[in-house]
């Protein structure tokens, strides 16, 4: 089985590619850090696995149709797509309210977690029909594809489109016999998380803030988002298509929205 990576040079991606590789399966890992993401390669060939890095920008056509072709002439095929590659507008340094967000920051993150996953899926589709291994596309969504937050309008309007792009890609592409679905992880830890509590001056009260509405009372690690990623691409999961995963530490099992509201009805 050849998987086929975005955002793969560290966090959930390089876990999911380490995780695949374990269990046998090729990985193409791609990333805009090309010293990481071949570092990371590295590390899985020498641990006995069978990797390979290309650089990707995912907004970029003609770079994503690329991947997809060398992952095929690599490997002989693509079976599973996780389109993992995401940034949240906390990670670009730019005032983040309405009014104050530039529009080129709305642009960027738009198009790195929605146009990303529209354009991999596109070019890798091909390949996945020729699959005979039960062929897959996983998604990377999040709990702002459910639920409203402080400082991420261009991230949840993203990761919202992600949750719906899932689904009717899954609509789309039974047909084929090619699986879609997405996974929606709480915080993670992962650069964007930490570029998050590096951000303020308590990172531990950022961590309180992360955590305190989740059951599991802790961040996220990349190998509990991977374990779900390489379930979803298995056959254990054949009978699985078309879901919008949650993977988060039983946050939304119980949160309410006004809980974290910093005004109510006009009042602060």
């Amino acid at each position: 089985m050849t998987f086929v990576i975005t955002g793969a040079a560290q966090g959930i991606g390089a876990a999911t590619a380490r995780k695949a590789a374990s269990r046998g399966a090729r990985v193409v890992l791609a990333d805009l850090d090309d010293d990481a993401g071949a570092r990371t390669a590295a590390a899985i060939t020498a641990a006995g696995g069978q990797a390979r890095y290309q650089h990707c920008d995912v907004t970029d056509a003609g770079q994503v149709r690329e991947l997809m072709r060398a992952a095929d002439e690599a490997y002989g095929g693509i079976d599973v797509l996780h389109n993992n590659a995401g940034i949240h507008e906390t990670m670009l340094g730019v005032p983040l309210s309405i009014e104050e967000m530039p529009l080129d920051a709305w642009d960027r993150v738009v198009a790195v977690n929605l146009r990303g996953p529209w354009l991999c899926a596109k070019f890798a589709v091909p390949y996945l029909k020729r699959s005979r291994r039960g062929p897959s596309i996983i998604n990377a969504g999040s709990t702002g594809s459910w639920v409203g937050g402080m400082s991420s309008l261009a991230y949840g309007a993203s990761k919202g489109g992600v949750a719906l792009l899932t689904k009717n890609l899954a609509v789309e592409l039974a047909p084929y016999g090619i699986r879609v679905n997405c996974y929606c992880p709480s915080a993670t830890e992962t650069r964007m998380v930490e570029d998050y509590l590096a951000a303020g001056d308590d990172r531990e009260a950022r961590v309180r803030t992360l955590t305190r509405t989740q059951l599991v009372s802790r961040i996220g690690q990349p190998d509990d988002i991977a374990n779900l990623v390489c379930f979803l691409a298995g056959a254990e999961s054949a009978y699985v298509n078309g879901v919008v995963w949650l993977i988060d530490g039983g946050s939304l099992a119980w949160r309410g929205v006004v809980d974290a509201l910093p005004v109510q009805n006009g009042v602060e």
